[in-house]
């Protein structure tokens, strides 16, 4: 565990001025304006029509708005060169493409980078707040994003589970995750240099995306759905299906539908091999047991050994950790190409849990990798800035209404700097 010192806290120090900064710190919100972050290219055609655009130019200016969305990441309509100055106006006084506020960011001693984001209110609501997650890895790296503020579950070895359920994230409030990453990270064009590469020249630093944030993905179907077809969209973000992952507590009515709607990788949040400790650590189990949740696995569209299911099993010391539970996993999951991600449980304040001993955890591994399923132990990352596996919760709900009062004021302070 790193010393509080050891972190490297970015909230104040975001060099909004420079050009690769595009993800600015923005204390006031517009929620007037419609963003056109997450919409389809008919709901773009439709919005730019409601401006005026005539309908003989939707389609190309469509495709430009993408272009400038998605490929190069920008902003702000003023970068767009290849639109007339007349309509970057006509947009900027009716839409947004601006990113949400970035209230918090954290660096772990690991390279676990944590950012707390602030989207502005909707209706008569108020402004929510989001963790994303990006785990650098070698070769490749890994950003965890959210898709409901809070959560319904209750999963009890969950952080994220004892945070109240507000709302369903926006498509749009999907993808910004993702934009904003790629803002941070440098991995998005220079947008000044049109005719520039488009690719950074050291590679992407996000290449997957998991649906393992706060909220659970298949309670919020259709915006889910929606970003991560734009996220994989060849003409766009272009990650590549087979690099998106979702990961349900075992919603089986749309499990299908994944398979056959998004087309990306499954995850199951399994964690026990019985109904009675199921229904205790997982509590839609009492809905959805484990029968028909097996069941609604093997009927996955495209499910074949080069496309496996990965069921995700938190280690709890005492509670399902023993050699017994791990031949019981074998046995619930016989015919199913399938791998094992065990993750060692992360702590966080006010747990009654703890995490199984290291060799019992190997001791497990061992028995599920001899009965012929990979079943890699998951290398705990960014325990000491809580952005573990398990342990999202909004900064909000854990700050004091003084501590975030006096937050938000030197947010706004650093701003006019």
């Amino acid at each position: 565990m790193a010393a509080p010192n050891a972190l490297i806290l970015m909230t104040l120090t975001i060099d909004t001025s420079s050009p690769d900064s595009r993800a600015r710190l923005r204390p006031e919100a517009l929620p007037e304006k419609t963003s056109l972050i997450g919409l389809s290219r008919q709901e773009l055609g439709e919005a730019l029509a409601s401006v005026g655009v005539p309908e003989r130019q939707v389609r190309m200016r469509v495709r430009q708005l993408w272009h400038w969305l998605y490929v190069r990441g920008v902003s702000d309509f003023s970068q767009m060169f290849n639109i007339s100055k007349e309509l970057r106006g006509a947009l900027e006084e009716h839409f947004t493409v601006a990113r949400p506020e970035i209230v918090e960011e954290q660096v772990s001693e690991d390279g676990t980078r944590k950012w707390l984001l602030r989207f502005p209110p909707r209706g008569a609501g108020r402004p929510v707040e989001v963790e994303t997650v990006y785990i650098p890895e070698e070769g490749r790296g890994t950003l965890c994003i959210s898709s409901q503020v809070g959560c319904t579950l209750t999963c009890t070895f969950c952080h994220t589970g004892t945070q109240r359920m507000v709302r369903n994230l926006t498509a749009g409030e999907i993808l910004d995750q993702l934009l904003v990453a790629r803002d941070r990270l440098g991995d998005f064009p220079d947008a000044n240099t049109p005719d520039g590469a488009i690719v950074p020249a050291d590679g992407r630093k996000v290449t997957n995306i998991v649906m393992m944030g706060m909220g659970e993905p298949l309670y919020n179907f259709e915006n889910v759905k929606q970003a991560l077809l734009i996220a994989s969209d060849g003409e766009g973000l272009s990650l590549s299906k087979r690099r998106i992952t979702l990961s349900t507590s075992g919603v089986v009515p749309e499990i299908y539908r994944t398979g056959e709607e998004i087309g990306v990788m499954l995850a199951i949040s399994l964690h026990a091999v019985r109904d009675e400790l199921r229904d205790e650590l997982v509590p839609i189990n009492k809905k959805y047991p484990l029968k028909e949740l097996l069941d609604a696995c093997r009927a996955y569209p495209g499910l074949s050994n080069a496309r496996r299911i990965t069921f995700e099993y938190v280690m709890l010391k005492g509670v399902n950790d023993s050699l017994e539970d791990a031949r019981e996993l074998v046995r619930l999951l016989r015919g199913i190409p399938a791998k094992i991600n065990l993750i060692p449980f992360n702590p966080w304040p006010g747990s009654s849990y703890e995490c199984s001993d290291w060799e019992q955890i190997e001791e497990f591994a061992d028995l599920v990798n001899r009965a012929g399923y990979a079943s890699p132990i998951r290398t705990p990352r960014g325990r000491d800035i809580l952005a573990a596996c398990g342990q999202l919760k909004s900064q909000s709900e854990r700050l004091k209404r003084t501590e975030r009062l006096k937050l938000e004021a030197m947010m706004i302070a650093g701003h006019g700097e």
